[in-house]
């Protein structure tokens, strides 16, 4: 029998600690520092007390390491598939974080109804008859799904032998708690111990596992750091909860691009797969507005038309304001003063706001030139024109610098039913039946004069 050891963690950031102290010296938060049991006596193995023993690994020369590519299960979800990279990973471990309410159990319980797979959905959180309330609404009936309320990780994996599941989902890491440790559920020490378990059970049986992890209210995901470097791919559902759009983004992937985007509809039966994201970033309107210009945008391999809004108006207080949503502010003032350096708008007098519609953010340099475009139609009061858009950065010269993968962009706008997009001259453009009218520009002067 091993003597019980215990130790100090900082709730907040998960630093180790010898002694208690006040303030966590890693994240500056003030009495964040509990003391928790971190050994016990010596545990089995996941499974019921096992003597099998296992095989050591030896080294191979990395010639001999067979590289054929990875088997994958098929969500059928189509968003689901991108954001993961193709699909799940026999033994992998995906953590899915998001706001409160957002939908993070939602997804996964329909994605469980709808997979062809044996699958196991635990939940800490709520009944089995809730569960079965809001299965109704998704889909009526599955013959593949099983749900289990359970937070005691022994005995989640005694139905787990019992049940053998392909697939498990478990709703959510915080709730789950082992006999091996001794705190509460929620705390440091039972998500790093329940986390283990479950690591080391997915790559033992290939049973791909996917996790639901609560956030705080910084936005990131609660618990220690070190939860998000254990598992294989950590996912984030984001959106507004006042709009019905949400965005699966993954900030981690061993197995994938964590570039791509998913989107999705909330309605009343589930969330819907947004396979044509255009059709909720643009608008539809039938007058002609100053101030709105289309971006085509890229999201990892994803094109994206999105709707700039720029409102330009005369300052009423002595500082003009400058405020951007769904794009860097500082780049927005950047693009201000090319605009009154390079082009000779006299903006430093007025109050300017910029929006990217549908509540999403977007970092690509590829939309400076639609900013520039809503900035000029709203300060002169006229509206661009609805079949043109935009592809190009600007830069501190009054530049039109060209942008990756411009072809995938004058495709995109094409097949949408624009007639004309502006590009770079130094783009090297090879498509040769493209119908769209593509307009070569070099300096912002010639973009301005071409818009006159």
């Amino acid at each position: 029998m091993a003597k019980v050891k215990t130790s100090f963690f900082c709730q907040s950031c998960g630093t180790q600690f010898s002694k208690w102290q006040g303030q966590c010296n890693a994240c500056k938060q003030w009495n964040t520092i509990v003391e928790e049991v971190i050994q016990k006596p010596e545990k089995n193995d996941w499974k019921s007390p096992s003597t099998k023993l296992k095989k050591a690994s030896i080294p191979l020369r990395i010639n001999d390491i067979d590289s054929t590519k990875e088997t994958r299960l098929n969500t059928l979800d189509s968003e689901f598939n991108r954001v993961l990279g193709g699909g799940m990973v026999p033994g992998s471990v995906t953590l899915l974080g998001g706001e409160p309410g957002i939908g993070k159990s939602t997804l996964l319980l329909q994605i469980s109804l709808q997979l062809p797979y044996k699958t196991l959905y635990v939940s800490g959180e709520e009944s089995q008859k809730q569960i079965k309330m809001r299965a109704e609404r998704i889909k009526p009936d599955s013959e593949n799904c099983f749900v289990l309320t359970e937070t005691k990780t022994q005995n989640i994996f005694k139905q787990i032998e019992a049940l053998k599941p392909d697939v498990v989902i478990i709703d959510s890491i915080q709730t789950l708690h082992s006999d091996y440790i001794e705190s509460s559920s929620g705390s440091i020490s039972q998500i790093k111990e329940c986390t283990t378990e479950l690591i080391k059970f997915a790559k033992e049986t290939a049973t791909p596992v996917i996790l639901i992890g609560h956030i705080t209210k910084d936005g990131n995901i609660a618990g220690p750091k070190i939860l998000e470097h254990m598992v294989d791919t950590v996912l984030q559902f984001e959106g507004d909860r006042n709009h019905v759009f949400r965005i699966l983004r993954a900030h981690k992937n061993r197995f994938g691009s964590t570039n791509e985007l998913g989107i999705y509809e909330m309605q009343g039966s589930g969330l819907r797969e947004v396979t044509n994201p255009s059709e909720i970033l643009i608008s539809k309107k039938d007058e002609d507005l100053s101030g709105n210009a289309i971006a085509a945008t890229l999201e990892g391999m994803r094109p994206l038309m999105i709707e700039v809004q720029a409102l330009v108006s005369t300052a009423v207080y002595g500082t003009p304001q400058r405020s951007a949503t769904g794009f860097n502010a500082k780049r927005l003032n950047m693009l201000l003063a090319v605009l009154e350096k390079r082009a000779g708008f006299r903006l430093g007098t007025k109050d300017v706001f910029l929006n990217i519609t549908g509540g999403i953010s977007v970092d690509d340099p590829a939309i400076d030139l639609a900013v520039v475009a809503s900035i000029l139609s709203s300060n002169e009061d006229v509206a661009l024109p609805k079949d043109v858009c935009f592809a190009a950065e600007v830069g501190l010269s009054g530049e039109i610098r060209p942008v990756q993968r411009v072809e995938q962009r004058i495709l995109e706008a094409e097949k949408l039913g624009f007639s004309t997009i502006y590009v770079s001259k130094y783009n090297k453009i090879a498509l040769k039946k493209a119908t769209i009218k593509i307009q070569l520009l070099s300096k912002i002067e010639d973009f301005v004069s071409q818009l006159a």
